[in-house]
């Protein structure tokens, strides 16, 4: 029987080559193995009649082999190989490019099951190399698993290791406490992974789903509360109440109503007697920056430093100027620390922040490094916090005794979603754009139009106006000829296209001090246009930028386009925003006409959480969360809500799951929150 700690090339079937493909999803070990669940299974128990089978969906079909046609030689030279079959409904051709063998299996006569996608009319369907099962293979396993793959590692392949390695599930560790198990009438851990690799039924599946689901949610809200120390310890920054006016009427504008109520929101978290830990949550253009300002300004007259967390070094210095612009006329030294800064520079900045010249620091992860040393941080500000994972925002928090959190996000989430995520953090919501704000025209339209576009862009930059236009890609991809990269569409497409106007290239290969050189030059209107990647997502506000193209829009989340949208329309011009797809899918179409008939970042994301998922609504590991194997955000709040309150009750019985009997989930913690939540993307 192999073991939980085996490579998964000693597995019947496997070997070393099959093994590096393995190692592309992750999985390295029999255990990894059988931690890689089925995404869907294909029930063979209730397979269509020929007739009724749905036209250009995956699917099985019960039949009857009529005829076996030879095999032919076709355009292209590949062997064509035919097989009719039949029921009482209709016929079904069943076809096979370069494999004859899989013909010679099949008997006139006898019924198989065939799984596929299906095609033809229909008056009469066709199936092309699908799946065969005879009865006897439907009666010992009714449900075939269909699992994430790569390139060269095939679904049908796992199948086979995962039947080789099902013998070890035995052997698995069951995390949860056996209470939880009778509460809730689960299996153990053992039972639901054999049950969810091999169901004997959709009712096997799932139970063992909603056991794995349980567990998985449990664990993730164990972790986040763990690492946000639940907030049961006293401020170690006390403050008082402080009246606002002077900071509002020293501002240029009248802020929204929205932006006041945030920030009374925060500065009465911040005299409060526990830490703050707040999330504060804004369409693009709402004012983040501004509600921030005040807050650092509020622990400012209180005697305490402030550090503002950027994912960026654009970003970075774009928030030092802005905030340097707000707070300096009241005496607040803002100080920055990027990477990118000289030696000198950076030892100038290590000891303004060591002495407490430094009222704010703004910087990258640069930051967070061992030699930064606060005299009194009492406030601790990541912004774009999808972008860091829960030990940055630790770390952060981490450099003072019990400072106070605000961690802000223009990715919009529904707010019950919101509060589950983000455990016992308070959420405040900048609802309402500042006056001026205008709306973003957003269209949609073909390559074939792209040279009529150009024309477009050629008269908004002959009135004065920039452009930017965003790729996918950095490179060219020859598994991917489809995508647009951002290397070749400046040289081939934008400079022929613009000739004679001032064009700049941007991506995240650029050193910094390149990237910064761009970015400078297209603010202060020293080029035309910008073809960038999408690091211009954050950090970047042109109000002179009236156009923003986003090639290739099918790659991104809707989110991501809502987000890159709001680059433009910071000025006083009218602004627009062109998505460019040739992808013909229905359901493509249909996420990319939404967009262009609303302005509401909220509906956007909820739009975007049920049409895509979580996954591609917050991005490859961009939400600061660990990556869930079996477990959907959107479609399991139930569960969470319950995970949620179980491990409140545990922890407060066992706020450090330091009993003996909790080791196994203590462990399945720090496995969880090892990887993804730890890295700074």
């Amino acid at each position: 029987m192999p073991d939980l700690n085996d490579s998964v090339q000693y597995l019947k079937g496997v070997g070393p080559a099959f093994a590096k493909k393995f190692e592309k999803l992750g999985i390295r070990t029999v255990g990894d193995l059988l931690l890689h669940y089925p995404r869907r299974y294909v029930d063979y128990t209730r397979p269509y009649a020929v007739a009724e089978a749905p036209y250009d969906i995956d699917c099985c079909v019960r039949a009857e082999v009529l005829q076996k046609e030879p095999g032919r030689r076709i355009k292209g030279g590949r062997m064509l190989t035919r097989v009719l079959a039949a029921d009482d409904t209709g016929t079904l051709t069943l076809s096979w490019f370069n494999a004859p063998y899989v013909a010679e299996h099949l008997e006139i006569g006898k019924r198989y099951y065939f799984e596929g996608r299906v095609g033809g009319s229909l008056t009469r369907r066709e199936i092309l190399h699908p799946s065969i099962r005879t009865e006897a293979d439907v009666a010992a396993a009714p449900l075939v698993p269909v699992y994430p793959g790569t390139e060269g590692l095939p679904s049908s392949r796992i199948v086979k290791a995962v039947a080789a390695a099902l013998d070890a599930a035995a052997g698995l560790p069951d995390p949860l406490p056996a209470f939880l198990l009778a509460k809730y009438r689960m299996p153990t851990r053992a039972e639901a992974v054999r049950a969810i690799h091999a169901p004997q039924s959709p009712q096997d599946a799932a139970a063992a789903r909603r056991r794995l689901i349980f567990e998985e949610l449990y664990i993730l809200q164990l972790g986040i509360f763990l690492l946000r120390g639940h907030g049961r310890q006293k401020t170690g920054a006390p403050m008082h109440p402080v009246d606002l006016a002077p900071f509002w009427r020293s501002l240029p504008y009248a802020p929204t109503g929205a932006q006041r109520r945030a920030t009374e929101e925060i500065c009465r978290d911040l005299c409060g007697s526990i830490p703050m830990n707040r999330l504060l949550q804004g369409d693009v253009g709402s004012g983040k920056t501004l509600v921030a300002a005040a807050a650092i300004w509020h622990a400012a007259q209180n005697g305490w430093q402030s550090a503002m967390l950027a994912p960026t070094e654009l970003l970075a210095r774009q928030h030092a100027a802005t905030l340097a612009d707000r707070l300096e006329p009241f005496g607040v030294n803002v100080t920055l620390l990027v990477g990118g800064m000289k030696a000198a520079e950076r030892r100038v900045a290590l000891s303004a922040i060591a002495d407490g010249r430094a009222g704010l620091v703004v910087g990258t992860h640069a930051v967070l490094t061992d030699a930064v040393q606060f005299k009194n941080l009492g406030l601790a500000i990541v912004d774009e916090q999808h972008r860091f994972g829960v030990r940055q925002r630790g770390i952060l928090a981490g450099k003072a005794k019990s400072p106070h959190l605000l961690v802000m996000s223009a990715t919009p989430i529904p707010r019950t979603l919101g509060l589950l995520l983000y455990g016992d953090l308070d959420i405040s919501v900048l609802d309402e754009l500042p006056p001026g704000r205008k709306p973003i025209r957003t269209w949609f339209i073909t390559g074939r139009k792209r040279r009529d576009m150009y024309g477009f862009l050629e008269k908004q930059i002959a009135a004065g106006h920039q452009v930017y236009i965003v790729c996918p890609a950095i490179e060219d991809n020859e598994l991917d000829a489809g995508i647009q990269s951002v290397k070749s569409y400046y040289e081939k497409v934008a400079c022929p296209l613009l000739p004679g106007r001032r064009v700049g290239l941007l991506h995240g290969k650029l050193k910094p001090k390149e990237k910064d050189a761009v970015m400078q030059a297209f603010k202060a209107g020293e080029l035309d246009v910008l073809v960038s990647t999408t690091v211009i997502e954050v950090g970047v506000d042109v109000p002179n930028a009236t156009v923003m193209v986003i090639e290739n829009a099918e790659r991104f989340g809707l989110s991501a386009l809502h987000q890159l949208r709001g680059r433009v329309g910071r000025g006083s011009a009218d602004s627009c925003c062109i998505l460019i797809s040739d992808n013909e899918s229905e359901s493509v179409r249909k996420r990319l006409s939404f967009l262009c008939h609303t302005q509401d970042g909220f509906a956007v994301a909820k739009y975007d959480l049920e049409t895509r998922g979580p996954g591609d609504f917050f991005g490859e590991a961009q939400h600061g969360l660990p990556t869930l194997r079996v477990a959907n955000l959107v479609e399991d709040t139930r569960t969470l809500t319950v995970a949620q309150q179980e491990a409140k009750s545990l922890l407060a019985a066992d706020p450090s799951l330091a009993a003996p009997e909790h080791r196994l989930l203590a462990d399945e913690v720090e496995r969880l929150f090892a990887t993804t939540a730890g890295t700074m993307n």
